[in-house]
Protein backbone atom coordinates (compact mmCIF):
# COMPACT_ATOMS: atom_id res chain seq x y z
CA UNK A 1 0.00 0.00 0.00
CA UNK A 2 0.96 3.70 -0.76
CA UNK A 3 1.63 5.55 2.52
CA UNK A 4 -1.04 8.04 3.08
CA UNK A 5 -0.17 11.08 5.70
CA UNK A 6 -3.23 10.93 7.77
CA UNK A 7 -4.90 14.35 7.42
CA UNK A 8 -6.35 16.77 10.32
CA UNK A 9 -10.01 15.24 10.19
CA UNK A 10 -8.19 11.67 11.23
CA UNK A 11 -7.45 13.52 14.65
CA UNK A 12 -10.47 15.61 15.29
CA UNK A 13 -12.64 12.81 15.94
CA UNK A 14 -14.56 13.43 19.59
CA UNK A 15 -13.53 9.68 20.79
CA UNK A 16 -9.97 10.05 22.26
CA UNK A 17 -9.99 6.49 23.40
CA UNK A 18 -10.99 5.21 19.61
CA UNK A 19 -8.44 7.15 18.57
CA UNK A 20 -5.21 5.34 20.79
CA UNK A 21 -7.04 2.39 19.52
CA UNK A 22 -6.64 3.46 15.92
CA UNK A 23 -2.76 4.76 15.85
CA UNK A 24 -1.89 1.34 16.81
CA UNK A 25 -0.46 -0.04 13.47
CA UNK A 26 0.01 3.72 11.85
CA UNK A 27 3.79 4.38 11.25
CA UNK A 28 5.27 7.83 13.05
CA UNK A 29 8.02 9.98 10.46
CA UNK A 30 9.97 12.27 11.37
CA UNK A 31 12.55 14.52 9.48
CA UNK A 32 14.83 16.25 11.53
CA UNK A 33 17.73 18.09 9.75
CA UNK A 34 17.21 15.89 6.62
CA UNK A 35 17.51 13.11 8.88
CA UNK A 36 14.43 10.38 8.09
CA UNK A 37 13.38 7.98 10.79
CA UNK A 38 9.88 5.68 11.21
CA UNK A 39 8.15 3.52 13.34
CA UNK A 40 5.27 1.53 13.60
CA UNK A 41 3.17 2.51 16.87
CA UNK A 42 2.63 -0.15 19.07
CA UNK A 43 1.67 1.31 22.33
CA UNK A 44 -0.27 4.66 23.25
CA UNK A 45 -2.42 6.36 26.24
CA UNK A 46 -5.51 8.06 26.26
CA UNK A 47 -5.64 11.44 28.63
CA UNK A 48 -9.19 12.72 28.84
CA UNK A 49 -8.94 16.11 29.58
CA UNK A 50 -10.50 18.04 32.27
CA UNK A 51 -12.52 15.10 33.95
CA UNK A 52 -9.30 12.77 34.03
CA UNK A 53 -6.90 13.25 36.80
CA UNK A 54 -4.08 11.62 35.23
CA UNK A 55 -4.26 14.04 32.50
CA UNK A 56 -2.02 17.76 32.43
CA UNK A 57 -5.38 19.82 31.48
CA UNK A 58 -7.72 18.05 34.72
CA UNK A 59 -9.98 20.42 36.20
CA UNK A 60 -8.87 23.16 33.21
CA UNK A 61 -5.65 23.36 34.44
CA UNK A 62 -4.83 25.87 31.54
CA UNK A 63 -0.59 26.86 31.67
CA UNK A 64 1.63 27.86 29.43
CA UNK A 65 2.47 23.84 29.01
CA UNK A 66 -0.65 23.25 28.47
CA UNK A 67 -1.58 25.27 25.75
CA UNK A 68 -0.71 23.48 23.32
CA UNK A 69 -3.70 20.92 24.84
CA UNK A 70 -6.25 23.10 24.15
CA UNK A 71 -5.62 23.71 20.40
CA UNK A 72 -7.29 21.37 17.44
CA UNK A 73 -6.61 18.38 17.18
CA UNK A 74 -3.75 17.59 14.76
CA UNK A 75 -0.44 18.93 16.13
CA UNK A 76 2.04 17.27 18.45
CA UNK A 77 2.25 18.13 22.42
CA UNK A 78 5.51 17.44 23.59
CA UNK A 79 6.91 18.15 27.18
CA UNK A 80 9.51 17.06 29.22
CA UNK A 81 9.22 14.30 31.79
CA UNK A 82 10.44 14.38 35.35
CA UNK A 83 13.58 17.07 33.57
CA UNK A 84 14.88 14.32 31.93
CA UNK A 85 12.73 12.44 28.92
CA UNK A 86 10.88 14.20 26.07
CA UNK A 87 7.32 12.40 25.77
CA UNK A 88 5.08 13.27 22.45
CA UNK A 89 1.27 13.37 22.86
CA UNK A 90 -1.02 13.38 20.31
CA UNK A 91 -3.53 16.23 20.57
CA UNK A 92 -7.13 15.07 19.53
CA UNK A 93 -10.45 16.01 19.12
CA UNK A 94 -11.68 20.04 18.91
CA UNK A 95 -10.46 23.29 20.51
CA UNK A 96 -10.40 23.85 24.08
CA UNK A 97 -11.35 19.71 24.58
CA UNK A 98 -8.07 19.14 25.52
CA UNK A 99 -7.69 15.43 25.07
CA UNK A 100 -4.17 13.57 24.04
CA UNK A 101 -3.08 10.29 23.21
CA UNK A 102 0.58 9.69 24.36
CA UNK A 103 3.06 7.53 22.04
CA UNK A 104 4.52 5.04 24.54
CA UNK A 105 6.41 2.89 22.00
CA UNK A 106 6.98 1.57 18.76
CA UNK A 107 9.05 -0.92 16.10
CA UNK A 108 11.60 0.70 14.05
CA UNK A 109 11.25 0.56 10.41
CA UNK A 110 13.31 2.98 8.71
CA UNK A 111 16.49 5.04 9.72
CA UNK A 112 17.58 2.57 12.16
CA UNK A 113 21.00 3.43 12.36
CA UNK A 114 19.88 7.37 12.92
CA UNK A 115 18.14 5.68 16.03
CA UNK A 116 21.11 3.86 17.18
CA UNK A 117 23.19 7.20 17.37
CA UNK A 118 20.97 9.11 19.14
CA UNK A 119 20.16 6.17 21.53
CA UNK A 120 23.75 5.61 21.89
CA UNK A 121 23.06 1.98 20.53
CA UNK A 122 25.33 -0.69 19.57
CA UNK A 123 22.59 -2.87 17.58
CA UNK A 124 18.53 -3.05 17.93
CA UNK A 125 16.84 -4.76 20.94
CA UNK A 126 13.39 -4.63 21.84
CA UNK A 127 14.17 -1.36 23.74
CA UNK A 128 15.26 0.80 21.45
CA UNK A 129 11.71 2.49 20.76
CA UNK A 130 10.51 0.46 24.04
CA UNK A 131 9.55 3.44 26.11
CA UNK A 132 7.85 6.85 25.67
CA UNK A 133 11.21 8.69 26.96
CA UNK A 134 13.40 6.15 24.31
CA UNK A 135 10.99 6.69 21.67
CA UNK A 136 11.23 10.33 21.03
CA UNK A 137 14.87 10.14 21.71
CA UNK A 138 15.60 7.31 19.03
CA UNK A 139 13.16 9.39 16.50
CA UNK A 140 14.71 12.93 17.29
CA UNK A 141 11.54 14.59 19.05
CA UNK A 142 12.36 17.36 21.38
CA UNK A 143 10.18 20.08 22.89
CA UNK A 144 11.24 22.06 20.08
CA UNK A 145 8.26 19.89 18.25
CA UNK A 146 5.68 20.90 20.61
CA UNK A 147 2.55 22.33 18.77
CA UNK A 148 4.01 20.98 15.57
CA UNK A 149 1.53 20.50 12.96
CA UNK A 150 1.29 16.57 12.14
CA UNK A 151 0.26 17.23 8.90
CA UNK A 152 3.48 18.97 8.08
CA UNK A 153 7.20 17.80 6.97
CA UNK A 154 8.71 17.40 9.83
CA UNK A 155 6.64 14.87 11.90
CA UNK A 156 3.83 13.23 10.79
CA UNK A 157 2.03 9.61 10.74
CA UNK A 158 1.17 7.57 7.76
CA UNK A 159 -1.23 4.86 7.24
CA UNK A 160 0.32 2.08 5.53
CA UNK A 161 -2.23 -0.63 5.46
CA UNK A 162 -0.53 -2.39 8.79
CA UNK A 163 -3.18 -4.50 9.96
CA UNK A 164 -3.04 -5.92 13.53
CA UNK A 165 -6.04 -8.19 14.47
CA UNK A 166 -8.41 -7.48 17.60
CA UNK A 167 -7.13 -10.39 19.48
CA UNK A 168 -2.94 -8.98 19.44
CA UNK A 169 -4.48 -5.83 20.88
CA UNK A 170 -4.80 -5.50 24.59
CA UNK A 171 -6.00 -2.73 26.91
CA UNK A 172 -5.12 -1.56 30.64
CA UNK A 173 -4.32 0.87 33.17
CA UNK A 174 -2.15 3.62 32.43
CA UNK A 175 1.23 3.50 33.65
CA UNK A 176 3.14 6.26 36.08
CA UNK A 177 -0.08 8.01 37.22
CA UNK A 178 -0.50 6.37 40.42
CA UNK A 179 -1.08 10.47 41.77
CA UNK A 180 -5.19 9.76 39.32
CA UNK A 181 -6.85 7.39 42.49
CA UNK A 182 -9.63 5.80 40.87
CA UNK A 183 -8.65 7.68 37.16
CA UNK A 184 -5.04 5.73 37.47
CA UNK A 185 -7.07 2.13 36.97
CA UNK A 186 -9.52 3.35 33.74
CA UNK A 187 -8.40 0.76 30.73
CA UNK A 188 -7.05 3.49 28.39
CA UNK A 189 -3.49 1.95 27.67
CA UNK A 190 -3.75 0.02 24.11
CA UNK A 191 -0.97 -2.15 23.18
CA UNK A 192 0.12 -4.85 20.43
CA UNK A 193 0.73 -7.83 21.98
CA UNK A 194 1.95 -9.49 18.91
CA UNK A 195 3.94 -8.63 15.75
CA UNK A 196 1.91 -6.38 13.96
CA UNK A 197 1.02 -8.10 10.09
CA UNK A 198 2.01 -7.30 6.71
CA UNK A 199 5.40 -6.54 8.15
Amino acid sequence: MTPIKLKSAFYNIPDTIELARNLLGKVLCTNVNGVFTSAIITETEAYLGETDRASHAWNGRRTTRTETMFQSGGIAYVYLCYGLHNMMNVVTGPADFPHAVLIRSGEPLEGIDQMLIRRKKVRADKNLLGGPGTFCQAMGIDRSMNAADLTGEQIWIEDRGIGIPDAEISAGPRIGVDYAGEDAKLPYRFRVTGKPVDL
